[in-house]
């Protein structure tokens, strides 16, 4: 009961956290305070035991990271056995003099028992455990731990991709898929700590060989001159305790050496070592056979040790012979599982198929930090950012953003896919920033010469040293993050419509419920189907007009639902309506504003054209007439956003739809408004017409 009841209490307080904290300074002590020879004795034993439990720990551990705090442990054995080289120097110096027992029963037990208490045999010994360990056993662990350690880090990238490719083709869950990840980063942490433990295991080694010189030659001088010893009796005594001590040092050490050398070498996974060897060393009956033949032969040659060659050689082909029969076996017996598991081989389901992405980022491989959750991607957080702010702006949330990695992409690019169709493309390298240069006047920056994909301003990518140099030239300096989460904000403004789908409008339908339930009720289905609200909302996003204020898009819509179900008059409709925002929107507060306007004649042609045509897609305009109108406007905008005003087109009603839609490609800034959507306080000023050159 009392040994249970210290073993609980040793369990607890190293629980507590308290009890290696304790231990170190316990070590440490151990160099300042003197110890009797019985708690030597009781030191010495607990790091021979010590050494045993980790190298039987080595084996029986499936992998590596399962014995992750060998590193730590192996820091903390080799200081114990300096502090303990310390306390026994002292002890040697001190009381050497008085015999071999003077530093208690284990060192006196090597000294005397293991070399025969020859101390010429023990410098021998002790020499070649010496040279095993340090050059042999630590130097080789050393090495397999700093290219094992290299070769991890330069393999972390193409594991996380791969984690990354398993999750996206639903091989694995999100679960799963964190566990890898955080084993990969564990494995690299592991390989880099033992990199740096081995050196420690490397310099105890050194300081063995020099604290047994220490202790010889002090000894000698102490014995001699301090305690009248004859050169013999001090040499018997400080030799053969030197000796002792540096044997019980060196053997845990090297037994700890062997332990490192176990864990890096460790390729296979999932079994512990000893079956590793079974399955591996002695599963390969061919080997074992050709090694019985030749002992069998070497054990007939005349002269040599017969017995054993020949009782070697029988073990070697009896081995053989079970490991083929047992492989034979295995080979027969899966074969009628194997038949009758066939009929049971699952078809294909509609559940192989995996839905395409709305939203989608993809990134090379050097922008993997950017979006990678471990390593706290900056990306990740400004793109929820984004999504909030266009809820803000427009009216509703768009579809998450799905990143992944394509090694299809140069290392440094990305791509902006939408349902699946590449949208917007660019080029970003991780730890540089981008210097734009809005005027173009900039001087030559020592970089790469590039266009900013938001906007295609000329721009280079320079080193974050000369983001000082860059300011002063008068460019625009962002960095890698925001140059992605720019572009990826402006292609969603740009395609808000086709975002916001029949999900998402029933969704805007159910919020608004919630404020004006009997405006929801009496609208849809009753006045109008979801799909023409649905398409309603889509113009106006078109048009660049935000859908936030969803009750007065659903009034209008309950006016005109009754006399019409035209998408195109229900959506001029709500423009008008929604007429002092969307010239706020583009003037401010201003009471004058300034716009382009069409010249009379045009506005006649144009009226009676649209009037007498089937359709409003503008078909029915004179292609050299529609050639005309698109040139002259253009040159109208130029010359707008050159006296600094918003490029906006006045035009009549019936013809604002109509001319939108011709004009949107040629000139995408362009704004056409309705005469009815201007408020009657604001005073127009025409600064250019369309059609006067006729």
């Amino acid at each position: 009961m009392a040994a249970t009841a210290t073993g609980l209490d040793l369990k607890s307080l190293i629980r507590s956290g308290i009890g290696v904290p304790l231990g170190v300074l316990a070590a440490l002590a151990m160099v300042i305070l003197p110890l009797p020879p019985l708690a030597l004795d009781v030191l010495f034993t607990f790091n021979i035991a010590l050494s045993l439990i980790v190298v039987m720990a080595v084996f029986y551990v499936s992998r590596p990271l399962d014995f992750g705090v060998f590193p730590t442990v192996l820091l903390l054995a080799t200081l114990l056995r300096l502090a303990l080289n310390v306390a026994s120097t002292r002890v040697v110096l001190l009381h050497g003099h008085t015999g071999s027992h003077a530093a208690g029963r284990v060192i006196e037990s090597f000294g005397e028992f293991v070399i025969g208490g020859n101390y010429a045999v023990g410098v021998i010994v002790f020499a070649i455990l010496t040279i095993i360990n340090f050059i042999v056993v630590t130097k080789g662990a050393g090495r397999i731990s700093e290219v094992t350690a290299r070769f991890t880090l330069d393999a972390m990238p193409g594991k996380q991709m791969a984690i990354d490719a398993d999750l996206n083709a639903g091989l694995i869950g999100e679960d799963e898929a964190r566990r890898r990840r955080l084993e990969v980063g564990d494995e690299a942490d592991f390989y880099g700590a033992m990199d740096g433990a081995s050196k420690f295991v490397r310099g105890d080694a050194i300081a063995g060989v020099l604290i047994l010189f220490i202790n010889v030659v002090g000894g000698l001088i102490i014995g001699i001159l301090q305690h009248d010893l004859s050169l013999a009796e001090a040499t018997h005594n400080y030799v053969l305790l030197a000796i002792g001590d540096g044997l019980v040092a060196q053997i845990p050490a090297l037994l700890i050496s062997t332990a490192a050398g176990l864990v890096v070498s460790r390729v296979g996974k999932g079994a512990p070592m000893g079956e590793q060897l079974l399955s591996q060393l002695l599963g390969q009956p061919q080997a074992l056979m050709i090694a019985a033949g030749v002992l069998g032969i070497l054990g007939l040659i005349p002269g040599m040790p017969n017995l054993a060659f020949l009782l070697l050689a029988a073990g070697l082909a009896f081995t053989a012979r079970s490991v083929m029969k047992r492989q034979r076996a295995a080979a027969q017996a899966p074969a009628e599982p194997a038949a009758n598991a066939a009929p049971e081989t699952l078809e294909v389901s509609w559940d192989d198929l995996v839905p395409i992405d709305v939203l989608g980022l993809e990134v090379g491989y050097r922008l993997i930090p950017l979006v990678d959750p471990a390593k706290d991607g900056e990306l990740l957080r400004r793109i929820k950012a984004i999504r909030k702010k266009f809820a803000q702006d427009i009216g509703f949330l768009p579809p998450p953003v799905h990143i992944r990695d394509n090694l299809e992409l140069s290392p440094s690019s990305y791509r902006v896919l939408l349902n699946g169709v590449v949208v917007g493309e660019g080029e970003c390298h991780a730890g540089m920033v981008l210097a734009i240069d809005p005027a173009g006047t900039a001087p030559a920056l020592p970089g790469i010469a590039t266009r900013d994909p938001a906007f295609g301003l000329p721009a280079h990518w320079i080193d974050a040293s000369h983001a000082d140099q860059a300011h002063a030239a008068g460019c625009t300096v962002v960095d890698a993050g925001t140059v992605v989460t720019t572009h990826l904000s402006t292609l969603i403004h740009t395609h808000a419509a086709t975002l916001l789908g029949r999900q998402e409008v029933q969704s805007l339908l159910e919020r608004a419920a919630k404020v004006s339930p009997k405006l929801v009720e009496d609208l849809t289905p009753k006045l109008l189907p979801l799909a023409t609200v649905h398409r309603v909302l889509q113009a106006l996003l078109e048009e660049h007009v935000n859908i936030r204020d969803m009750r007065t898009i659903l009034e209008t819509l309950a006016d005109h639902a009754p006399r019409t179900q035209s998408v195109g008059d229900l959506t001029a409709a709500v423009r008008i309506a929604f007429g002092r925002s969307i010239v706020q929107q583009i003037y401010g507060t201003a009471p004058e504003i300034a716009v382009i306007a069409l010249d009379g004649e045009l506005e006649r042609v144009l009226s009676q054209v649209i009037g007498l045509a089937a359709s409003s897609d503008g078909a029915a305009i004179e292609p050299g007439l529609a050639d005309s109108i698109v040139r002259e406007t253009i040159d109208a905008v130029a010359q707008q956003e050159a006296l600094g005003y918003p490029p906006v087109l006045l035009v009549p009603d019936r013809v604002r739809a109509p001319l939108f839609r011709m004009l949107r490609r040629s000139c995408p800034t362009l704004r056409v408004l309705a005469h009815a959507e201007i408020p009657a306080a604001r005073t127009l000023r025409v600064t250019a017409l369309v059609g006067g050159k006729r």
